[in-house]
């Protein structure tokens, strides 16, 4: 037992050396609380408080090295894998929105996955540990306007625990709990297709469920349980019960604290279908049935406490539990032409829907081709298009248009709201990515622009996502 302490000891030190920095950094106790995707609540305090839902890099199975051995993990054969990455997001609008502005935004990650295999002969068992930097600013939020963010890693600008669960994986693999502190998002509702793009409307997940529940998202973590079985060859049914409190949401908010204070209730997603990948199937390919059952306390769109219309009475919007929804979602590879790459062709949906509750919108749908491995020589990048519908609400039209006829415009209130991207992914070596991309947004609502007396202008965002693996990087100059 002492033997295994001293192992611990070296290993949890070695994790956490990286991440002591980021502990310095300062939160600003001025920073505006979000709303939606990056629109301040204050402009609209009707729309749900939640920000982004942010990219994590996934992790390796417990233990594993990477193929070619590309990444630098010294305490791998002890149980330890370790993550140290940086995703930055620029964007400028050239036409349309509020204003002609550039924005950036940056995520640092810090992770370890422990193997308790390895480390303390518990089969099956693991730990997983992530902490996030997040700095910069939201083009939407200060330029456009719009209820989505077009840079997915923005929201929760602090340093934030972002995931520290235990996974136990019993019955040869069959069944697999995790619990602790982490987010419904990265568990649920999510493809790797996704963030090939920067668009928050589909990386990491489709805005809709953010929109119309207390859905957890990346890195705002809280306490969670789910677990995941596979009922038989490539079918599975997955659930899950998430904390919902609002507290872990704030600015302010670090994430660190152990505390139930301040929940309101839960939400339970669930999902049920059928998965392969490269090594069983030739054309790999997900259809998923999902949904959710939301027991947290959330904000009615239009109402406030006493009836009136909150955007027009200013008093706090009635306070409302329970809602639910429903969505469809799929991927699937159409062309392979080498079964020894994964160069190809892939086709994906998602279709989402309201079940009950007030909410924000009634439906959504998306669909998106990616195509991996472009020219010659280049078979990890990608060339992918994504376009998707926001549909709002009864609810949410009747609280716009109220706010527009009240400052002396019309009542003519688009319904719904589509967002777009062309993004190119260039693989520069193992360890850094670089996506170009061009956005569009047919429609935007007026979510953080309520009182004014007209559309926003359609938007045309140029962005640059970037990523770059810093492990890899290390392992690049040591064979040099």
């Amino acid at each position: 037992m002492d033997k295994v302490r001293f192992k611990l000891g070296i290993i949890v030190g070695a994790a956490i050396l990286p991440v002591s920095p980021l502990w310095s950094r300062t939160v600003d106790p001025a920073a505006t609380v979000v709303g939606e995707d990056g629109s301040p609540v204050a402009s609209d305090p009707a729309t749900p408080q939640v920000s982004q839902h942010a990219t994590k890099a996934v992790p390796l199975v417990l233990g594993q090295r990477r193929k070619g051995d590309e990444t630098w993990q010294p305490l791998v054969d002890d149980g330890v894998t370790l993550a140290l990455n940086y995703t930055g997001e620029a964007a400028a609008n050239v036409t349309g929105g509020l204003a002609r502005k550039a924005a950036y935004t940056g995520q640092i990650y810090v992770g370890a996955d422990f193997d308790f295999d390895k480390i303390a002969g518990i089969g099956g068992g693991g730990l997983h540990l992530a902490i996030t930097n997040r700095h910069g600013q939201s083009l939407s939020q200060i330029a456009i306007g719009n209820n989505t963010s077009v840079q997915e890693v923005w929201g929760t600008q602090n340093t934030h625990l972002a995931i520290l669960t235990w996974e136990q994986r019993l019955f040869d693999n069959r069944l697999d709990i995790e619990a602790g502190k982490s987010q419904a998002n990265i568990h649920f509702l999510n493809s790797p297709l996704y963030c090939n793009f920067q668009t928050n409307s589909a990386c990491g997940n489709p805005t809709f469920v953010f929109k119309n529940s207390n859905f957890t998202y990346f890195p705002a973590s809280s306490w969670m349980a789910r677990a995941k079985l596979t009922i038989a060859d490539n079918w599975f049914a997955h659930a899950g019960i998430y904390e919902v409190n609002p507290n872990r949401k704030r600015a302010d908010d670090n994430g660190f604290s152990l505390s139930f204070k301040g929940g309101t209730g839960f939400i339970v997603p669930y999902e049920i279908g059928y998965a392969s990948d490269f090594k069983t199937d030739r054309l790999p390919r997900h259809y998923i049935l999902g949904g959710w059952v939301d027991r947290g306390d959330y904000a009615d769109p239009l109402f406030d406490d006493r009836g009136g219309i909150a955007i027009l009475s200013g008093r706090p919007y009635a306070t409302r539990k329970g809602r639910s929804g429903l969505y469809a979602r799929f991927d699937q590879m159409l062309t392979r032409p080498d079964m020894n790459s994964h160069r190809g062709l892939a086709v994906f949906g998602v279709a989402m829907t309201n079940l009950s509750g007030r909410v924000e919108e009634r439906h959504f749908l998306e669909l998106g081709l990616l195509q991996t491995g472009t020219f010659a020589g280049r078979d990890r990048d990608t060339i992918g298009f994504v376009i998707n519908q926001q549909s709002f609400s009864d609810l949410a039209m009747a609280r716009m248009r109220a706010a527009r006829l009240s400052a002396g415009g019309d009542g003519d209130i688009r319904r719904n709201q589509y967002m777009m991207e062309l993004a190119y992914g260039a693989q520069i070596g193992p360890a850094i990515r670089l996506s170009p991309n061009i956005q569009y947004i047919l429609n935007p609502d007026q979510t953080g622009a309520p009182f004014r007396k007209t559309h926003i202008g359609n938007a045309l965002v140029f962005g640059f996502k970037f990523t770059v693996d810093a492990p890899t990087l290390i392992a690049m100059a040591r064979r040099d």
